[in-house]
């Protein structure tokens, strides 16, 4: 066991916990983001409320650390034995610090930009197609929330096709690895699905701005 690559844990959770959106917002005027919108800290929210320049500043503060969680992980814990679990635990330690980030008390956003990071990093092809998914999903609904579910529904597919078929090679641990990623994105859009399901989910825009707290 290395002990440094456990390191990477806690660091990779700490980083996750940065509330990036929650800070976005307020520099761009958005005193909190929790109270506008959909109230959630998340760059979507983030766009919606303060502008598409902010929202993207959100969304790479998002995917950064779950792209730094996994570099720092390698950089603790090179090619050990180990070494793929220390790196994937370190990201999956920034998603969860993402979700329920120790800074704001444990409430955060839904954790996909965070996981686009990490397996931006870990499975970078297997992620761009699932990213094309998404775009994909968002251009035709105009819905956030079902892109981001059916990116999470893509990649364990394409993980699991990998595998099982020998397609490409896939260390064995992504296979529940992606399936929990999926599980925990429709986790988090449990109020979206509800949304969605009584037609008042709000649409994405490229450009909007929001003010009271509504879908």
């Amino acid at each position: 066991m290395n002990m440094l690559g456990l390191i990477g844990i806690p660091i990779g959770y700490l980083l996750g916990s940065i509330p990036f959106s929650y800070f976005v917002a307020r520099i761009f005027g958005v005193d909190d983001i929790r109270a506008v919108g959909s109230g959630n800290v998340g760059a979507t929210n983030v766009w919606r409320a303060a502008g598409w320049g902010p929202g993207l500043l959100a969304v790479f503060g998002d995917v950064g650390k779950g792209v730094a969680a996994v570099i720092i992980a390698s950089l603790l814990a090179p090619a050990t034995d180990g070494a793929e679990y220390y790196k994937l635990a370190s990201g999956l330690a920034a998603v969860v610090g993402h979700i329920y980030p120790v800074f704001l008390h444990f409430k955060g956003g839904k954790g996909v930009n965070t996981a686009l990071g990490v397996m931006l990093i870990l499975l970078p092809g297997e992620t761009i197609l699932a990213l094309l998914a998404f775009i994909i999903t968002v251009a035709i609904s105009k819905y956030i929330s079902l892109g981001s579910m059916i990116a999470g529904g893509s990649f364990f597919v394409i993980v699991w096709l990998e595998y099982f078929l020998n397609l490409e090679y896939v260390h064995p641990v992504y296979v529940p690895v992606s399936l929990l990623l999926a599980g925990l994105i429709v986790f988090t859009h449990r109020p979206n699905i509800k949304r969605l399901m009584t037609g008042t989910e709000s649409k994405f825009s490229l450009h909007s701005r929001i003010e009271e707290k509504h879908g």
